[in-house]
């Protein structure tokens, strides 16, 4: 099982990226995805998460209508769409697996994260 988080970069305020979590092992039907990230000095924040089997998506209120959870069963690949990126949106950004459709119940570990820098 392995899951890898790619597509962070370096952006400025109101800018946009897409991460990718590519998984291998298991099938992006098989369990909800979460991502969530974590900041320098500040706690681990679970901001999105997918069950595609249904199609239910959450999202944490920090990221609400600015970002877009999404799957691609052809590709096992789950993506971040990150719209109107703001200062504090900077972190390292992580997928893993979980068993419920909230993402509360992590089933496995992370891959090595991908960071995103946004620059005012």
């Amino acid at each position: 099982v392995q899951l890898v988080e790619s597509g962070g970069g370096l952006v400025q305020v109101g800018e946009s990226l897409r991460l990718s979590c590519a998984v291998s092992g298991f099938t992006v039907d098989d369990y909800a995805i979460g991502w969530f990230r974590q900041a320098p000095g500040k706690e681990r924040e679970g901001i999105s998460c997918i069950k595609s089997s249904d199609g239910s998506t959450f999202y944490a209120d920090s990221v609400k209508g600015r970002f877009t959870i999404s799957s691609d069963n052809a590709r096992n690949t789950i993506y971040l769409q990150m719209n109107g990126l703001k200062p504090e949106d900077t972190a390292t950004y992580y997928c893993a697996p979980y068993a419920d459709s909230r993402c509360l119940r992590r089933l496995g570990s992370w891959g090595p994260g991908t960071q995103v820098i946004v620059s005012s």
